[in-house]
Parts: C-alpha cells; structure tokens; sequence
C-alpha cells in the first residue's frame, strides 16, 4: 500500500489505529499496578485484572482491523493527539470504576485529571483506597507527563513527514527543541532524561520517611508536575523538612525544559544560565518567594485580618518556597493551607498559575516564553509609537522571532483568555461563587489542581455536577494539548477536503 498521504479525503482509519496502539499501550501499562495490587493484596486485584484485559481486548482487536493504514495526514495528526487523551481517559477509569462504588463520571474526570496531569481529585478519602488503584492514579501522571513520549515514539513512522507535527502536538510549549535531527530520536533521549531523574528522586525519597510505595507516587506526581498524593493531607502528612526540599528541588526540575537536562547531565551546565527563558522563569519564582517572605515579616503593619496575619506567620520558610514552586510548576502539592494566609498572598499565588513551567517542561500553564515573548511585543509596540518608522525587530535568545512565532502566541493568548474567562462563566451559571468558579477554571486549564474558596488545598472537586465534571475534564485537556491542537478541530475548514 502506499506511503503516502492524501489531501484530499479525510479517513479515520489511520486515526483509529493510532487509539488502538495507545489502548494497547494503556492495557500494558495496568499490569504494574496490578503487580502492585498482587503484593498489598487489598482486594482490587481483580478489578484491574478485569479493566486491564478489557483494554487489551479493544486495543488489540482495533490494532488487527486497522493495522493495514496509510500514514497519518496532517489533520489527522491533530484529531489523533486529541483523541488520544480521551482514548486514555476513557480506558484509564476502568480500574477504579471495578473496584470502588464511585460513578463513571466521576472516575473519568479522575483519570483525565491523572492524564492530565492536573491533580484536581473527586476522592474524600484518599487514604481508604487500595494500594493498586492509588498507584495506578498515580502512575497515570507518569504517563501523562513526559511519559506519554513512548507511545508518540511508537506511532512516529506511521506519522511519516508528519513526525514533527505529532511531537509539537504532543510536546508542551510553543516550541520543541529537536536534540538529533531525527524527531525519534529526541523523544527516546527526552524520555531516557525524565526516566533518570525520576529514579534519582524515588532514590532519595525513599532513604527518607517514605516507603516504596509512597516514593514512587509521590515521585510519579512531582516528575509530571501532577499533584496527586496518597494522603488526605497531601505532603503535609510526613511533616518533614527533608521530604519538602527533595519535592521543590525536583518540582523545579521537572518544570524546566528537558532539554536543558539532557545538557546538563552532559555536564554543560551553562546551558542553564544561557537560557533568557530559564533566567526570566527563575527570576519569577525568585521574586514570588521574596514578596511573599516580605508578607511574612511586615503583614502586622498593614493586613487587618489577624487570624490570616498569625496563620502565615506560623509557616516556616520552607512552606513558602514549597507553596510557590508547586503553584508556578503547576504540580500542585500542598504543605499547608494556604487559603489561611492574607489576602495578598492569596492573589500572588493566583497570579502564579497562569505562568506554568517551561516550554519542554512537563508543567502547565502559558509557559515563561510566551510570556517573555509578549512582553517584548508589548515594549516592542511602544517603541513602534515613539518610532513609527523604526525597524524594530523582536530578538529572543539572541536570535529575532520570526512572524509566525508571534501569531502562534498571540493566537494562543486569545483563545486561552476566551475559555479562562468562558470556563469560570459557565461555573458561575450553576451557582458556584466568583472565587470557585475563576480558580477551578485556571486550575483545570493550567493542569494545576488546587484553587481557592470551595476547590482550595484542603477541597476537592467532588461537590461538582456530572455535566460540569465532564466539562471541566474537557478543559484539562485543552490546557494539556495547549489550546490550539484541540481548538483548530473546531474549525469547519478543517474537516473540508
């Protein structure tokens, strides 16, 4: 059959046989958490043996009546990452949909914030499930987070020319930094990187108060910048100085360009300092800390609230450093209750999660260099006024961005400020207070998790109706795939011949 693609008719068999191989890949991925479920012996064994031949079955019969394909077009390659999620989603509910009395629903929006690598939970009481399920939740981040790059390897000569597409669609930020010239060969390197650094952390996690099991959840939430945990109270339960260190030090990393690792760990570590993105980034973080330290010490002088006055006062250092990276990473763990500090601090941290992390980084959000780059837009603008004959061009890394970097960002600016503000529009209309219905709309478009008022730290999202679940798990989606490849199907001239 040929190797080549047509533009002029649309098939959904190529698109099909990429959700087979995934559902193939998701079935696999089960068996390490029913291994896990095997050793603990809580009882769900059977549930995930059940959901994992079920995927199987559907993957495998899928694959076989599909197998014989052309390569994926273009179009096809945005209809496939995008149903891809939901693909992953949809299968991914199962194990916990067999083993607890939960509605589909609600183990749907569970899995794609899993996936997603969002964190928002629906559970109430975490602790109570069994240990196959709670690593399976979390493993899911894992595989959501970089990890997913294994079934885009996969899939990459079936993509044909169009290999470099489906890795930009897959990869988050507005950029993908090819390492080897072959897209292939970048992903396999990418995610030989977040497998090593994601031991490393386990290592260390595990020498400290953590178990196994713990280490490697809460190693699967911080390398994903995810956010789920196995406890009620999220890190906060081991109340340890040295478990929090290790999380921020790998939720950093875990929020910068990958990569910037891959460098670095071949010793070029000025890599880092050269990085304007990495320098601004940083710079963000650094000034977040010291804004809220300066809070810290001086909000006796000017806050009225002094029962939020006395709760902030009481956080050590460490758990403003903790609160900060795990806001602007987009993980999502919590050390404290941070709806108890002043108001200020409050709106500092929902400032923060529209950041997110790196391009290349497994964090959420608008990214650093779509920021910094419509920053220098917005300067550039000015000047243009003072110097309307000045050929003013726009410079990022020392090299000038081209006019379709600057669409691209402006194009992604709008629709990501048009379903931000439509998001919360649409929470409000079911009756849920301002404050709710803003930050669980940033929460899930950003993949954070936590927000204020009722979808705070120490809530979760289970309050919420069916519809406005499977809604907001549409929008974790749209955060995750970056806006733009999930968006353009909604354009009637996609689907023309």
């Amino acid at each position: 059959m040929s190797k080549h693609y047509s533009t002029k008719r649309f098939s959904l068999l190529p698109t099909l046989n990429v959700l087979a191989a995934l559902t193939l890949f998701i079935g696999v991925s089960m068996g390490f958490s029913l291994l896990v479920s095997l050793v603990y012996g809580d009882g769900d064994a059977e549930a995930l043996f059940k959901a994992m031949i079920i995927t199987l079955a559907v993957g495998g019969l899928g694959y076989i009546f599909t197998r014989h394909t052309h390569v994926l077009a273009p179009r096809q390659v945005f209809l496939s990452v995008s149903l891809s999620w939901i693909s992953a989603s949809l299968f991914g509910a199962l194990p916990m949909f067999f083993a607890t009395d939960l509605s589909y629903t609600n183990c749907f929006f569970e899995a794609m914030s899993g996936f997603t690598t969002t964190g928002a939970s629906i559970l109430t009481d975490i602790e109570s499930m069994p240990h196959g399920i709670l690593f399976w939740r979390s493993f899911t981040h894992w595989l959501g987070g970089m990890g997913i790059i294994v079934f885009t390897v996969t899939v990459m000569p079936m993509a044909g020319r169009s290999g470099t597409l489906l890795f930009a669609a897959e990869a988050p930020g507005p950029v993908s930094d090819k390492i080897t010239p072959r897209i292939s060969e970048t992903a396999k390197i990418l995610y030989g990187v977040y497998a090593l650094i994601s031991l490393a952390e386990f290592s260390l996690l595990w020498v400290g108060p953590m178990d196994w099991f713990d280490a490697a959840c809460h190693t699967f939430g911080t390398m994903a910048t995810g956010g789920f945990s196995t406890k009620n109270a999220s890190i906060a339960h081991f109340n340890s100085a040295y478990v929090d260190w290790v999380i921020i030090f790998f939720m950093v990393l875990a929020g910068t360009n990958f990569s910037l690792h891959y460098f670095g760990l071949q010793g070029k570590l000025i890599r880092y300092i050269r990085s304007r993105e990495w320098q601004f980034w940083m710079s963000i973080m650094g000034m977040a800390i010291v804004l809220l330290a300066g809070d810290l010490y001086f909000s006796k002088y000017y806050h009225s609230n002094l029962a939020a006055v006395q709760a902030l006062q009481a956080e050590p250092l460490r758990q403003i450093v903790f609160q900060v990276v795990s806001i602007i990473t987009t993980t999502g763990f919590a050390t404290a209750d941070f709806e108890q500090w002043s108001t200020y601090a409050q709106f500092l941290l929902f400032g923060l999660m529209f950041v997110g992390g790196m391009a290349g980084s497994t964090g959420g959000g608008i990214k650093a260099i779509r920021i910094l780059l419509f920053t220098k837009m917005a300067i550039t603008e000015l000047r243009r006024m003072i110097h309307p004959r000045a050929y003013l061009p726009i410079k990022l890394r020392n090299q000038f961005v081209d006019d379709d970097a600057i669409r691209n960002t402006t194009t992604f600016l709008l629709f990501f400020m048009v379903i931000f503000v439509g998001t919360a529009f649409f929470l409000t209309a079911f009756g849920h207070d301002l404050v709710t219905s803003t930050t669980a709309s940033i929460s899930m478009l950003c993949n954070i998790g936590p927000g204020l008022a009722n979808v705070g730290p120490t809530d979760n999202y289970a309050f919420f109706s069916d519809i406005e679940k499977w809604v907001m798990a549409f929008v974790m989606m749209l955060g995750r795939l970056e806006v733009l490849t999930v968006v353009v199907l909604f354009n009637r001239h996609f689907w023309r011949s």
